[in-house]
């Protein structure tokens, strides 16, 4: 007998069961991967239809010709993606046992000054069918980010490609 594998999400769970609480889901996603938080990353919003991520305005953040380093884009955009997820799959979180980027695509548009801002959705069609079942669940999810920099000029389109797994409940 197969043993199933624990939720990812396990934190978030049970403010994602029932009516989720999605200032909740944000405070906790915000704490939840060290490396966005080492660096500064603060999920703004998270709810079912979009999540916003912002990168602060630091020096830190910024290339040698003096804008936002495409990396830190990459990053905002990637944080931003995962919170959006959080938020559609809310009533699902306790049975997610994989979720990861297969792959992305970017285009930069222009140099970013200052704060980014990163706006995320998933496909909703996709994931209105898996929280209608209850079953196993592996399923590929297309979602998309737009960075906006402190002048709220779109400065990078981002799209992740992500495969899931969702335990039946």
């Amino acid at each position: 007998m197969s043993q199933q594998a624990p939720s990812l999400f396990g934190p978030l769970a049970e403010h994602g069961a029932g009516t989720p609480d999605f200032e909740k889901l944000r405070e906790v996603t915000n704490s939840m991967v060290p490396f966005s938080v080492h660096v500064g990353v603060q999920i703004t919003e998270v709810g079912p239809e979009r999540a916003v991520a912002e990168i602060p305005a630091e020096d830190a953040m910024n290339n040698h010709m003096g804008s936002v380093h495409a990396g830190a884009l990459f990053l905002a955009a990637d944080i931003a993606n995962g919170s959006a997820f959080v938020g559609a799959m809310a009533p699902r979180l306790a049975s997610v046992t994989r979720f990861v980027v297969r792959e992305s695509r970017c285009t930069f548009l222009k140099p970013a000054f200052g704060r980014i801002r990163a706006i995320a959705t998933v496909d909703e069609r996709t994931v209105s069918e898996v929280l209608s079942r209850s079953s196993d669940e592996k399923f590929d999810l297309d979602t998309k980010a737009l960075c906006y920099d402190d002048n709220d000029v779109l400065v990078a389109k981002f799209s992740f490609d992500c495969v899931c797994n969702v335990a039946a409940d």
